[in-house]
């Protein structure tokens, strides 16, 4: 079974392009500031909350998410500089699951203990403990408001096809073409099940992404890129 890592679930720059079609961080520079050097996955996930909340009639839940999410970006091996730092990679995944789960429990059907949960399932990827992660990104997609639902559903899609399971994987992917949501565009779902039918079904990748490869911007260029790195039949 191969090893997904949180980075590989995480919503990168890419797919915030495809999405508004302009540079996220070009245009929200004050959120990225507000919670630090975080993941570019946290910080979507971070916008979507400042965004739809308001902000000032949760300043307890957002003071302990960002102290969650300042555990799990500490970096490892590092200190002197003052900072928040772990001595090993298992000592920081400890108490970045102790304080997420704690928030979770707090904030329970909060969009801080959604946040939570999708960090700790991700945590549980990067482990390689990919049946618990499977578990919490389901609850996730399950009970979360549709924002978080479908982070969950995206991360559950890459589980899927990487232990065998593509005909879920595909499924879950084309429902979030079907139904995008402002953190999972249609974009982003087509490129990414384009990529994983790349090898096996690359006629049915070439179907998805011939209609983005005219497209301005980000879009279209990474549409070209993958059409020219799938094998011809």
């Amino acid at each position: 079974m191969s090893r997904i890592t949180r980075k590989e679930l995480k919503t990168d720059k890419f797919a915030l392009e495809v999405e508004h079609g302009i540079s996220f961080f070009e245009h929200h520079k004050s959120e990225a500031v507000k919670y630090g050097a975080i993941g570019i996955g946290a910080i979507v996930l971070i916008f979507g909350y400042t965004y739809y909340y308001l902000p000032v009639q949760h300043n307890a839940r957002q003071g302990s998410l960002a102290a969650a999410i300042r555990v799990q970006e500490a970096p490892v091996g590092q200190s002197g500089n003052g900072g928040l730092a772990f001595p090993s990679q298992e000592a920081k995944d400890q108490e970045a699951i102790r304080v997420f789960t704690e928030l979770h429990g707090k904030y329970s059907g909060s969009a801080e203990g959604e946040i939570a949960q999708y960090y700790l399932a991700s945590i549980k990827a990067d482990q390689g403990k990919l049946a618990e992660a499977e578990k919490l990104f389901q609850e996730v997609a399950r009970q979360g408001d549709e924002k978080y639902a479908s982070l969950s559903q995206l991360s559950l899609s890459q589980i899927y096809f990487g232990d065998g399971r593509a005909d879920q994987g595909e499924k879950v992917l084309r429902g979030l073409i079907a139904k995008p949501t402002v953190f999972v565009s249609s974009e982003q779902a087509t490129i990414t099940l384009a990529r994983f039918l790349a090898q096996k079904k690359p006629a049915e990748a070439r179907k998805l992404l011939d209609p983005l490869r005219s497209r301005v911007g980000n879009v279209g260029q990474v549409a070209l890129s993958l059409l020219a790195e799938i094998p011809q039949q």
